[in-house]
């Protein structure tokens, strides 16, 4: 237990929470986003593997670290249009698409990757960029907390600050407004001549922009390289994170960087006499933990307000 804490209580251990919850909070922007236009996202785990195999892929052509990226960012817009189309045109069911979608995404990117490299394992025949790691100035001279913040992945930076642009757009833009609204009650919202399809397709495309930053964050900078499923679950980790969260995008975040500790907890505890078949499950584990007890305390508390508007009508009667 003593070797535990060692391990845990460390700024190496809170440095690698941060990388690790990077591609949680990146797709908890993602769930957030589809989820306040009233369409739930199961496809980001698909956008996310997508994504990955796009960017290295890309970058090893251009020998371009920006171009991969924008690569894959753009290859998880594509496929959030692919997914809008069928269901706000076509009518279909968004569970059965996002499965689908992401039945797609796990053996064709493997397809893929066979055909560039001739390796249904890796991309390691690629010579693909990663994304570059940064030192903040001042900030990396500061004992504990530069050995935490500083040097992360250029995305890890993006991801904190895309949770507050996305705090402003949802609750203070016109069209984040909209997004809310046509989530909560679409037919008041089209009452009122805004377009419910346009204003979920826009939603979703952002949804797919920020599944695309976190599918190239896996391949370009937490690991250096595409290999088969490695989002490995991550994409509902980031639906129950966005759930945990209340739909807000700093709830989101705390949520993630909690699955995120979980996630890093059991790298860090390979090192020790530990079955690897336990320590891949505690992610997993944390998150169905995590929603269970969220979801209690959500109906604790709905009760109460139950009980309260009863006590206030039996109130206003006996007046």
């Amino acid at each position: 237990m003593q070797q535990l804490f060692d391990i845990i209580f460390t700024t190496s251990f809170a440095y690698s929470i941060l990388r690790v919850s990077t591609p949680l909070i990146l797709a908890g922007m993602a769930a957030l986003v589809s989820e306040r236009a009233g369409v739930a996202n199961i496809a980001i785990e698909g956008m996310m593997l997508i994504s990955a195999l796009t960017g290295v892929v890309v970058s090893a052509k251009t020998q371009s670290c920006f171009l991969g990226v924008s690569g894959g960012v753009i290859a998880g817009i594509l496929v959030s249009l692919v997914l809008a189309y069928f269901i706000l045109q076509l009518k279909a069911n968004n569970i059965m698409c996002g499965l689908a979608i992401n039945a797609i995404a796990k053996g064709g990117t493997v397809f893929v990757l066979y055909l560039l490299t001739g390796s249904k394992g890796a991309s390691t025949a690629l010579n693909s960029a990663t994304v570059p790691k940064i030192d903040i100035p001042l900030i990396k001279d500061i004992p504990i907390l530069g050995e935490i913040i500083s040097g992360q992945s250029i995305l890890t930076y993006l991801a904190i600050i895309m949770v507050a642009l996305m705090h402003v757009f949802i609750f203070k833009t016109r069209m984040g407004i909209r997004i809310s609204a046509v989530g909560e009650n679409e037919k008041a919202v089209d009452s009122v001549g805004i377009s419910v399809a346009k204003t979920r397709y826009i939603a979703l495309l952002i949804s797919g922009f920020f599944s695309g930053l976190a599918g190239v964050f896996l391949s370009m900078s937490y690991m250096s390289g595409f290999t088969a499923n490695m989002t490995s679950g991550r994409g509902f980790i980031a639906l129950a994170a966005n759930s945990m969260g209340q739909n807000t995008p700093w709830g989101t975040l705390a949520a993630a960087l909690i699955f995120g500790a979980a996630d890093s907890a059991a790298n860090y505890l390979q090192v020790l006499a530990v079955p690897a078949q336990f320590i891949q499950m505690i992610p997993y584990v944390t998150t169905i933990l995590g929603i269970t007890l969220y979801s209690i305390y959500r109906g604790r508390k709905e009760k109460k307000l139950k009980m309260k508007m009863l006590n206030h009508q039996e109130e206003a009667q006996s007046a």
